[in-house]
């Protein structure tokens, strides 16, 4: 998560008595309140989803902006040149 929101918002599941156990025992390994864990990686769990789209929708403009982006000719980069060059600090 970016940065810090106030929390006013309220998400409202059920679960049966197994589930909440195994979430409040996890919370309470994690050294976190249950909503805390929840949320956590409920959060996680969506970035990852959305990160893993394939598929993108986009209006006109935006889609003419993506295609000038793609075809616009490559940016030599020298730092990038050099770091490709050294041998790697693991390799030394």
């Amino acid at each position: 998560m970016a940065t810090p929101e106030t929390q006013t918002e309220r998400i409202q599941l059920r679960a049966s008595p197994s589930e909440k156990r195994l979430l409040q025992e996890a919370a309470h390994t994690s050294k976190k309140t249950l909503s805390e864990f929840i949320l956590e990686k409920s959060v996680i769990e969506a970035e990852i989803t959305l990160s893993q789209r394939t598929r993108f929708v986009l209006d006109g403009e935006r889609w003419s902006r993506f295609i000038d982006l793609l075809e616009r000719p490559v940016a030599t980069k020298p730092a990038l040149k050099k770091l490709l060059r050294e041998s790697s600090v693991l390799e030394r």
